[in-house]
């Protein structure tokens, strides 16, 4: 083959089938203007699309419709762009629906969050550019038709409930050491204590923060075991006020100190290299 012919063909993309229909593009956002000004834009490429003007009302839509993307203005009332955002990343029906965030020019810290909890791209507000709203939108769409459908998946569990419990759980694990009040988690959530109470205690016979509890726990052994980290950094990356504390609440779980605890995890492990 020639270079030229080489040149002209080896970045060439087997083409997918085409669409039977038009992608559907659920819009999450308060500003009637700016829904607006996506709506006309997505119009003209005869892309349906679907409104909703808060997140929880938004998060719904999505697990009804299953869209082909989601449009998320992260400052919102009630539950905002990221808490709709960890729920929708916490539901097994929506979490591989690509989402892009609309932030305003000035939110770096916003966009990089948002980035973090799973959003694929994020657009500037205002819309400076109509050609690059609609030039991402279309990336995002081709990536996801390319990398399947996002999944059609039928529960029996009551609506949301083991979204709320996945996403609940992220953010304590993201916060470990700082975990939020109750309510704080509720509100950024956009769900209430009782609500959520009784998803942890169906999902693990535990209260929230039993349940968190038992992470820290977990996470101390681990650390215990597999690492030369000090006590006292464990306690504090943890989540425990002193060492004193720490020591009382594992000794509570494991009836014996962590400093013994590490003691005979390593007395076992030579032996059994012994034999």
């Amino acid at each position: 083959m020639s270079p030229a012919a080489l040149k002209d063909t080896r970045f060439t993309m087997t083409p997918l089938p085409a669409r039977t229909t038009a992608p559907t593009i659920l819009m999450i956002d308060d500003s009637v203007s700016e829904l607006r000004v996506l709506i006309d834009l997505l119009a003209a490429r005869q892309w349906r699309t679907v409104v909703s003007f808060d997140g929880m009302d938004g998060y719904r839509k999505a697990q009804l419709k299953l869209p082909d993307l989601i449009l998320l203005d992260v400052r919102m009332p009630g539950l905002d762009g990221f808490g709709t955002l960890r729920r929708l990343k916490g539901d097994p029906r929506t979490q591989a629906i690509p989402v892009i965030f609309l932030t305003a020019a000035e939110d770096k810290a916003d966009r990089l969050t948002g980035l973090s909890l799973g959003a694929v791209d994020y657009i500037i507000k205002p819309f400076v550019s109509e050609e690059e709203v609609l030039a991402r939108i279309g990336i995002h769409l081709e990536l996801s038709h390319r990398l399947g459908s996002a999944p059609r998946i039928s529960t029996n569990s009551a609506p949301g409930q083991s979204a709320l419990v996945t996403a609940a759980s992220t953010l304590l694990l993201e916060n470990l050491g700082d975990p939020p009040s109750m309510d704080s988690l509720v509100r950024q959530l956009g769900t209430n204590e009782k609500r959520l109470g009784e998803a942890f205690h169906e999902a693990f016979q535990l209260t929230v923060f039993g349940w968190l509890r038992e992470q820290r726990l977990k996470l101390a052994r681990q650390l215990l075991v597999q690492t030369d980290t000090p006590v006292a950094d464990i306690a504090v990356h943890c989540g425990y006020g002193s060492p004193a504390n720490f020591a009382t609440e594992f000794k509570k779980r494991f009836e014996c100190s962590p400093r013994d605890f590490r003691r005979r995890a390593s007395d076992e492990a030579v032996g059994d290299g012994a034999s």
